[in-house]
Parts: structure tokens; C-alpha cells; sequence
């Protein structure tokens, strides 16, 4: 096609969905929900030894490697506040993406994500025995990416069973509330998203996943972060009674019949992790992933100017912005919101779909495309090889740049990007709409001077939690760090944007990243100051 970016290419013919293979359930990794079957199964074969099998498919990966840094020896009161502890963000300059590349922050490789329900209300001892805990874990592994980065929080169920509950005097009085509304704190449950599959949202479905989201009731989040799966494997185990740690013999917490485990969820990050596992497992869209990306749909998302700085996600905020009632002299300073969301991704939807799209002469999805959904349909950031689709076909590191908050609805009005147009000279097509992911999250998630509002802390996950058929698919384990739960629940409405779908008629599949994700999971936690991170309050009681 003369003038066109990229060479189309037509693959052949392809198995429905239906009748491809099952990827092998043997050497994956695998969340361990310990509900249900899959609880009784735990039992069956002991927890440790059944939770070990589920980091048995990274065992290809070669371990990162880092440069040496200095670090601060005092660790951070906001749990979270890793950063120094990491070496710096880099340059990454890819070919095909934009001049003067961009600013790269790799976190640790590996996240655990453990959650947890109490048995009873926890006592004074019970506080004393946790604490011990996480300082041992601080004890016997450096807080690095070497060795362990451990946080804690709290959902709605902890703070229900102190005296009086979220609204008695002991936690309401102290809770921060919203800045604009002091009738509400800044922890609430977490509610259906706009596209989640639920009662509340009858008109919506899925291609593939049609799976109904589920509010979760856990008391106890603990987030474990490595580059070692071996070390997240380590803790685990010692906190559910393996009696060694880091290879010495330490006796493992008393908890006794304290806790109830209900999940336990393994992110990996690292680059290339997803084509690894995708390659290993003979997934139908497999040659489609970037060999690099660090995530499943090929682009990379730990931009370091897409994040937030740490003081910004505590209720206190900094002088760019501050959403709470908490100035940071409270007992919730220095404190965040984490939401922990369970996603399923549709990559057949993503990369290989169904005709539907707007590439002639080809029915999958093509680089040029996917980078609009992601990013933004006018002046997208790049344009891809002439091989739009192998290998990804364009570069996975792109800059996340912050247009304003009208970004999406101007993208809108000037309409998408059109294969075949010349890219020094972009013709828009404006009777063809489409939303970007990025652009529509930032109508909500960043401050008035263009500060992110969050730090999100998400990865790609290969596993069978809460799917139909039991097959492992390809995961989105999204937890971030917010000053207010009511933020992200404006910020999912962003991402939907179904009023700017509705006003300028965005067909379905081209609504950015809706049409192929479908949550699962949803709870909202506290996640307390350094010092008041064990079962916060109840020294108070």
C-alpha cells in the first residue's frame, strides 16, 4: 500500500478459540485462591508444599541483575516508599520509539500477594507476635531487591471488629476523611467498576471471561517483593510454619488458628518474563509478545514519570496535592490506600480478535492499534515496524505523556490514527472514534499541576484463579497505592469513560483496554505508617 508505515501481513488461518489446546497446566505460575476446591486441595497436600508448586514455571528465567547503589539504613515509615532502596530509573533508547527514549524504573522482579481472614479479634499479644514477625523477616533478609520488601495492610473487616467498629469513636475519630466530603473517609469498600461484569451493569459483557466480580472480606493483605521467587517462596513458608528462614532454623510465628489464608497470588514483572511464559506454554498469540516487555500486552508500564512520589499517595499529600482530612500529625500519617484487584486478560481479544478491526486486509490487531487502545488514538507514540505484528511489532518502552485532562475527549473529536496514513503528516480520520487507555485514566489520576496521583504497583500473573475452565490464562494482578479509596473509584470511572463511548458512539472493541479485561477480585486496604503496621489501634483499646 503506497504511503503505508507498515506492511500488512495476513497469517493463516487460526483454531477458534474453543478448539485451540489448553496451555499446559504443568510448570506455570499459579495462584493458590485457598477457597472452595481449591482450599480443600491446599489441605490435601499441606499449604507450603502446594503453594511451592505455584512458582515452579519461572524456573527459565535468568535471575536481573542490578548495579550497586547506596541506600538509606533507616527503613521508610511510608511502608511503601521503596524507592531509594532501588538503584535509579535508567534510559531506555529503543529502536522505533521516540527520540531521546525513556526514563525506565524496573521494580523487584517478583510480588506475593498474600491475603488473609482473622479468626478472631486480635489481642495485645497477637499485635506483639506480628510485629516480631515482620521485624524477623527485616532480620534475616536485607530490605533490597536482593532480599525482601514486606508490607502490611488492612481492609474494612479489621477495622470492624475493633470496638465500635469503622464509625466508633476509636477508629472514626482517628480515620483522615475526605477533604471535600468529611462524611466519608478515606477507606471504603471497594464497588464494581462501570465494565465489571455485574448485576449492576446488565449490558455488559465480555468476549470470553464473562465472570462476575467479587467484593472480597479479607482482614489481612501482606505484600512481599523480590527479585528472588525463592526468597518470596522462603517467607511464605516460614510464615505459615516452615520453622527456617533465609536457611537458618527460626521458629515461625505464633499465630496458631489467628489467621485463615485465602489466597496466595504471584506477580512476576521482569523483562521478558511474559514471552517466556507465553513461549513455554504454546499460547495461540505467543509470537505476538514483545520478547522484551515486562507485561503481557506489550507494553512496558513502569514509566518513572507515570508515578506519583510516595508522599503524595499518603493522606497527608505534599504541596501538589492533598485529598484528606490528615495533616500529618495524625496516627494515620505517612498512611495509603492499596487496592488489590484480580484481572483476567483477554490477549486472543488483544492480539489476535475477530475482524472487527480497523486494519484492512488483516484480522488481527496490529501495533499501530494496540498502541492507540493503550495510549491514545491521535498523535499515538509510535508507529511500529513494518512487521506489525511479530514480536510485537513496535517498541515496548514509550514515554507516558500526561496531555491534560481533556486528552481523551479531544481524541475523540479529531478521531483515531488510520493505517495507511503517512506519519509526518497524520491523516485523521474523525468519523472513526476510539478511547486510549492512558488518556482516559488521566481525566482523574493526576494533581493540578500534572503530579500522578498513585503509584501503582501491577504485573503480569499465568494462572487459573476464577477462570471457567480451569486453563491457566494470562493475568493483571493490580494493586496501587492512593490517597483515598474514592479516587481510584473515579479513576476506574475515567478508564471506562462510557459518557465519552455513549456521546461519540465508540463502538465496544474500541473502547481501549475495556473489551479485554475482566476483574475478578476488588477490595480496598489501609495500608498503615511503619510504625503502627501491626493490627493498627489496638494498643489503643
Amino acid at each position: 500500500m503506497s504511503g503505508c508505515p507498515f506492511h500488512q501481513q495476513t497469517p493463516g488461518p487460526r483454531p477458534t478459540y474453543a478448539s485451540r489446546p489448553r496451555p499446559a497446566v504443568t510448570g506455570t505460575a499459579t495462584d493458590q485462591d485457598m477457597s472452595g476446591p481449591s482450599r480443600r486441595t491446599m489441605l490435601r497436600v499441606g499449604l507450603v508444599g502446594a503453594a511451592a508448586t505455584a512458582f515452579s514455571g519461572l524456573d527459565v528465567v535468568s535471575p536481573i541483575r542490578r548495579m550497586a547503589h547506596a541506600a538509606p539504613v533507616a527503613l521508610p515509615d511510608i511502608q511503601y516508599a521503596i524507592g531509594s532502596y532501588l538503584p535509579p530509573a535508567v534510559l531506555i533508547a529503543e529502536a522505533g520509539a521516540p527520540a531521546g527514549g525513556t526514563i525506565f524504573g524496573f521494580g523487584p522482579v517478583y510480588t506475593l500477594f498474600l491475603t488473609a481472614k482473622l479468626n478472631k479479634t486480635p489481642t495485645k499479644s497477637d499485635r506483639t507476635t506480628l510485629e516480631k514477625a515482620l521485624s524477623t523477616i527485616e532480620a534475616r533478609y536485607p530490605f533490597s531487591p536482593a532480599g525482601v520488601f514486606t508490607h502490611i495492610s488492612y481492609g474494612i473487616p479489621y477495622f470492624q471488629r475493633l470496638p465500635g467498629g469503622m464509625t466508633g469513636p476509636l477508629v472514626w475519630s482517628r480515620m483522615p476523611k475526605l477533604i471535600d466530603n468529611q462524611t466519608r473517609a478515606v477507606l471504603e469498600e471497594a464497588v464494581p467498576g462501570p465494565t465489571d461484569i455485574h448485576p449492576s451493569n446488565p449490558a455488559i459483557s465480555k468476549p470470553r471471561f464473562n465472570v462476575p466480580v467479587r467484593i472480597e472480606d479479607n482482614d489481612v493483605l501482606i505484600t512481599i517483593r523480590s527479585d528472588s521467587r525463592a526468597n518470596l517462596t522462603d517467607v511464605q513458608n516460614w510464615l505459615w510454619g516452615s520453622n527456617k528462614l533465609n536457611g537458618v532454623k527460626v521458629p515461625s510465628p505464633a499465630f496458631g488458628t489467628l489467621f485463615s489464608w485465602t489466597s496466595s497470588r504471584l506477580m512476576f514483572g521482569g523483562r521478558g518474563l511474559p514471552r517466556q511464559i507465553a513461549d513455554a506454554n504454546k499460547l495461540p498469540y505467543a509470537s505476538y509478545v514483545h520478547p522484551d516487555s515486562p507485561m503481557w500486552m506489550g507494553f512496558a508500564d513502569m514509566v518513572a514519570d507515570a508515578f506519583g512520589p510516595p508522599e503524595i499517595c499518603a493522606f497527608q499529600g505534599n504541596a501538589s496535592a492533598r485529598l484528606t482530612t490528615e495533616t500529618g500529625a495524625g496516627y494515620f500519617a505517612n498512611s495509603s490506600i492499596q487496592v488489590l484487584n484480580h484481572v483476567i486478560l483477554d490477549l486472543t481479544e488483544w492480539y489476535l480478535t475477530n475482524g472487527t478491526e480497523i486494519t484492512p486486509n488483516n484480522t488481527d490487531v496490529s501495533y499501530l492499534e494496540r498502541v492507540q487502545y493503550m495510549y491514545r488514538p491521535h498523535n499515538p507514540p509510535a508507529f511500529g515496524r513494518a512487521d506489525q505484528f511479530t514480536d510485537g511489532g513496535g517498541p515496548t518502552f514509550l514515554p507516558n505523556v500526561y496531555q491534560g485532562t481533556d486528552d481523551a475527549r479531544n481524541g475523540c473529536l479529531a478521531g483515531s490514527f488510520q493505517a495507511g496514513g503517512d506519519p509526518a503528516n497524520p491523516g485523521l480520520n474523525s468519523q472513526h472514534k476510539m478511547l486510549g487507555h492512558i488518556s482516559t485514566l488521566q481525566r482523574s489520576s493526576r494533581a493540578a499541576d500534572g503530579t500522578p496521583l498513585h503509584i501503582r504497583v501491577d504485573g503480569p500473573g499465568f494462572d487459573a484463579m476464577d477462570v471457567p475452565d480451569g486453563s491457566n490464562q494470562p493475568k493483571l494482578h493490580f494493586s496501587a497505592l492512593v490517597p483515598t479509596a474514592d479516587l481510584f473509584r473515579r479513576m476506574r470511572i475515567s478508564q471506562a469513560s462510557l459518557d465519552l463511548a455513549q456521546e461519540f458512539r465508540v463502538e465496544l472493541g474500541d473502547q481501549g483496554l475495556e473489551h479485554r479485561i475482566t476483574a475478578t477480585r476488588r477490595q480496598n486496604f489501609l495500608m498503615p505508617r511503619r510504625k503502627n503496621r501491626s493490627f493498627p489501634l489496638l494498643e489503643l483499646t
